[in-house]
C-alpha cells in the first residue's frame, strides 16, 4: 500500500496550523540562536548560559500539571489564542531593549522566566489539541510525525538564519523577526473552524491533579515513557546548552558555526520525522526508542573528541536524529494508548516531565562545564545515554505484550 507521508494535512484544521507553525517555528529558532550568542557575548559564562536556559525552562515543571486540568474543561483552541498572542508580546519587548542597547543580563533572565511561564501553559496545549485537528484519529501518529519535522526543519532553517544575522545586523532584529512570525500561527488559528467547547463540571484542581497523576503512573507503559522521556530530555538539554563553548572555544567558531552545530542537529531529526511520517504502524516503536538512546551515546561521544568542525556536524547530525526518534515515538505511543477524557492532564504530565528535566540539564550542563570541563561533561552524558540504551532493552519483553494489548484493543497497528 502506497504510503502518503502527509496524510494529516487532508484535516483542514491541522493543515491551518502546520502553515502557520512553518512560519512561526523558524522565527523561534533565530530567537533561541540569539539568546543564547548574546548571554555568552554579554558575560562569557557557561553558569548564566545554563541559567538562562534552566528559567526558560523550568516553570514546565510546576505550571503544566496545572494547565492539563484546564485544558480538559476549556477550549485548547482559545487558550492557544492567548498563548500565542503573550509569546508574541515577550518576543516584541526583547527585541525593543536590545536595538536600544538598553538590555542588560537581569532583563534576558526575567523574559526568559516569563517565556518559560507561557510556554509552560502553551505546550500542553498544543500537544492535547492535535487530536482535534485531525479528522481521523489513525492520522494523529503522522501529525505528531509532521509536527516534528516543522520542528526540525526550523531547527535546520532558523539557527543558520540567526547565525547569520547576528553576524550582520544584530541579535535584536533577530527577536523581531520572531515576535512578527508569531502573526502566522494567530491568523491560522483564527481561521480554524472549531466545535464550541463548554465546561459543565465545577473544576477541582488537587483532585483532577490527583487523578491525572494516578492514571499516569498506574499505567505501565505511561509510567515508562515519562522516566525515560525525562532522563532524555535532561541528557539532550545538557549538550545543547554548551553548543556556544564549543562552537567558539573548541571549534573556534563564531556565531556562523554555532548556527551550523544547531542546524547540524536539526538536519538528523528532520531525517527522523520524515521516516517517522512514512511509518503507519505503531507496533514497533518501542524498538526504536530503546535503540535510539544506544546511536545518541555515540553521537555524543564522537561530538566530546571532536576538534573538527566536519566531524562535530557528523556526530551532531546522528545526536539529534536520535534524541528526536526517542522524543517523537515516546509522544505518539503515550497519545495512543491514553483515553480521551483525561488526556489534557496525561499530556500536562507528559510535557512536565519532558521539558521540565529541560532546565535541569542545561543547569547541570552549565555547572558541571565550569567544574569539570564542557568535553568531560558531553562524555558522561555519553555514558548515561548507553546505560539507558542497556536498561530500556532489558524491559522490552515487559512493556511489549502490555503496549500490543492496548493498541488492539483500540483497533490500532
Amino acid at each position: 500500500m502506497k504510503t502518503n507521508i502527509f496524510r494529516a494535512l487532508k484535516s483542514r484544521n491541522y493543515k491551518l496550523y502546520f502553515t502557520g507553525q512553518a512560519i512561526s517555528l523558524i522565527g523561534t529558532w533565530i530567537q533561541s540562536t540569539a539568546m543564547s550568542w548574546l548571554v555568552y557575548r554579554l558575560t562569557n559564562s557557561p553558569v548564566l548560559l545554563g541559567i538562562t536556559a534552566f528559567l526558560s525552562q523550568i516553570p514546565n515543571l510546576f505550571l503544566s500539571p496545572i494547565a492539563g486540568v484546564f485544558l480538559d474543561r476549556f477550549s485548547k483552541h482559545k487558550i492557544l489564542v492567548i498563548t500565542q498572542s503573550l509569546l508574541m508580546l515577550q518576543a516584541f519587548i526583547l527585541s525593543i531593549l536590545t536595538l536600544t542597547n538598553q538590555i542588560q543580563i537581569w532583563h534576558i533572565l526575567l523574559l526568559s522566566l516569563i517565556l518559560g511561564i507561557f510556554n509552560s501553559i502553551d505546550a500542553p496545549t498544543r500537544q492535547s489539541f492535535v487530536i482535534e485537528m485531525v479528522e481521523r484519529e489513525e492520522d494523529l501518529s503522522n501529525a505528531i510525525a509532521l509536527n516534528s519535522f516543522l520542528f526540525n526543519s526550523a531547527r535546520l532553517i532558523g539557527p543558520s538564519i540567526g547565525g547569520f544575522l547576528i553576524s550582520i545586523l544584530g541579535e535584536g532584529i533577530c527577536f523581531m523577526i520572531n515576535a512578527i512570525s508569531y502573526l502566522a500561527v494567530l491568523i491560522a488559528l483564527l481561521f480554524m473552524k472549531v466545535k464550541p467547547m463548554t465546561s459543565t463540571k465545577t473544576i477541582h484542581i488537587i483532585s483532577e491533579l490527583k487523578e491525572g497523576f494516578y492514571y499516569a503512573f498506574k499505567t505501565l507503559v505511561v509510567r515508562y515513557i515519562l522516566i525515560f522521556i525525562a532522563i532524555s530530555s535532561l541528557l539532550s538539554s545538557i549538550y545543547s546548552v554548551l553548543l556556544p563553548i564549543f562552537a567558539k572555544d573548541i571549534l573556534h567558531g563564531g556565531p556562523e558555526t554555532l548556527g551550523i552545530l544547531t542546524g547540524s542537529i536539526g538536519a538528523g531529526a528532520l531525517l527522523g520525522a520524515i521516516f517517522l511520517a512514512g511509518r503507519q504502524k505503531i507496533k514497533g516503536i518501542e524498538k526504536i526508542i530503546a535503540q535510539s538512546f544506544g546511536t545518541a551515546g555515540l553521537g555524543l561521544l564522537v561530538f566530546s573528541i571532536s576538534r573538527n568542525l566536519y566531524s562535530s556536524l557528523l556526530a551532531l547530525f546522528i545526536t539529534g536524529l536520535s534524541f528526536m526518534l526517542i522524543s517523537v515515538c515516546s509522544n505518539t505511543l503515550i497519545q495512543s494508548i491514553i483515553d480521551n477524557h483525561i488526556r489534557g492532564r496525561v499530556m500536562s504530565i507528559y510535557v512536565m516531565f519532558f521539558m521540565g528535566a529541560t532546565p535541569i540539564g542545561s543547569f547541570l550542563g552549565g555547572y558541571l562545564a565550569k567544574h569539570i570541563r564542557p568535553i568531560n561533561t558531553i562524555l558522561i552524558s555519553s555514558f548515561l545515554c548507553f546505560l539507558c540504551f542497556i536498561i530500556y532493552n532489558y524491559r522490552l519483553s515487559l512493556l511489549k505484550p502490555y503496549i500490543y494489548k492496548i493498541l488492539e484493543e483500540k483497533h490500532l497497528n
